[in-house]
């Protein structure tokens, strides 16, 4: 009977197996995080340079001072060079300082250099999220004392306070005075017509019979005038919602361009590593 015939490979290497992997990570974690941190850092020490010069270019007088426009455009655009210099940073230190991968494909290297700065980014804006909310807890809760003996003399902040004062202002003195709860009631009546896009007709009614009692106007005029209010606060509400969705915009636009900086960066301090370790030996 004959015997099985043995590959040259089997018959060269016998039973031990063949690897052409590294026993170690091919992420240099020690890179990552350094790279990180330092992104985190840069990104801290820009945004409290931009704020200072935000402030500095801001006063509340008019014709003084950049507008608001010009302040939101400001903030942007130093959003999208404070992502783009920490980002960098942060990538290139870490393509710089990982470790030497072995018998690696060009390809492999490219590709590990690019999840290195990936991951920069993605720890890097952990960090500075975290702190940030942090700070704002600290600040939140240092006020905190100040805003319980502000809250026992005064009525807590509503959105809608400004458009309920404007429903009951009057030019005719009386001694009689809308109470804590009316104006609640008001401004849940504004509320709830914004949420559902309009008021109803005995919402809109009740609410004119109550500023004709406490201003003195009649059923014509506080209709007109709950109406005009209420018109006021949907577009104040909606002007609202169109800042807040043009800002998340922005910021994601600045974060893309951030992960995208230092993930070409760290394949740049790879290749720098790579060249110099090569001329060395």
């Amino acid at each position: 009977m004959a015997s099985p015939v043995q590959t040259p490979s089997a018959a060269r290497f016998g039973s031990v197996s063949v690897s052409n992997e590294a026993s170690a990570s091919a992420i240099s974690w020690a890179a990552v995080i350094g790279g990180a941190f330092a992104a985190a850092a840069l990104s801290l020490v820009l945004l409290a340079l931009g704020t200072g010069i935000g402030l500095s270019a801001f006063s509340p007088w008019s014709y003084r001072g950049a507008s608001a426009s010009t302040m939101s455009a400001g903030a942007i655009l130093w959003l999208i060079i404070v992502q783009i210099l920490a980002s960098s940073m942060g990538g290139y230190l870490a393509g710089r300082l990982r470790t030497k991968w072995v018998n690696v494909h060009t390809h492999e290297v490219y590709f590990r250099d690019t999840a290195h700065g990936f991951l920069v980014w993605c720890v890097g804006l952990v960090i500075t999220a975290g702190f940030l909310a942090s700070a704002a807890a600290a600040v939140a809760g240092g006020s905190g004392v100040s805003g319980m003996i502000a809250a026992t003399t005064e009525r807590p902040i509503d959105p809608n306070a400004y458009f309920v004062d404007s429903l009951f202002r009057s030019d005719r003195p009386t001694t009689e005075r809308v109470d804590a709860s009316e104006r609640a009631e008001a401004g849940l009546i504004l509320a709830k017509g914004i949420e559902e896009g309009g008021m109803p007709t005995r919402d809109r009614t009740y609410l004119a019979q109550l500023v004709s009692e406490r201003t003195g106007l009649n059923q014509t005029e506080a209709q007109r005038r709950v109406s005009a209010v209420f018109d006021d606060a949907r577009q104040a509400a909606d002007n609202a919602r169109k800042v807040a969705a043009h800002s998340l915009y922005w910021t994601f636009l600045a974060l893309l361009i951030g992960a995208f900086c230092a993930s070409y960066a760290a394949t740049m301090g790879g290749r720098q590593r790579d060249r110099l370790a090569a001329a060395t030996i």
